[in-house]
């Protein structure tokens, strides 16, 4: 079983997108939380604890926190991916 916990900060990201782009990142991150870890389009950020997530031109920067069998994904942002991304 998988919680997805949205910061205010990605949430404020994310409703700033058009629909279609929140409905696939929606999608993508709700398949994430079901396949972790063998997730598709999911890389480890070099010299971060944290991960990323690819949907298009748009990346989801999270992290998993430790709660036992309950895996518990934090979403801290959602960025279009440019030069200034990481």
């Amino acid at each position: 079983m998988s919680k997805i916990d949205w910061t205010p900060k990605a949430l404020k990201q994310l409703v700033k997108l058009p629909i279609a782009i929140q409905d696939s990142i929606n999608d993508a991150v709700d398949a994430m939380a079901i396949e972790w870890p063998a997730s598709r389009n999911v890389k480890s950020m070099v010299n971060r604890s944290d991960y990323r997530l690819r949907v298009g031109r748009y990346r989801v920067l999270f992290i998993v926190l430790p709660d036992g069998e309950i895996r518990v994904f934090r979403i801290n942002e959602v960025k279009k991916r440019d030069d200034r991304t990481y």
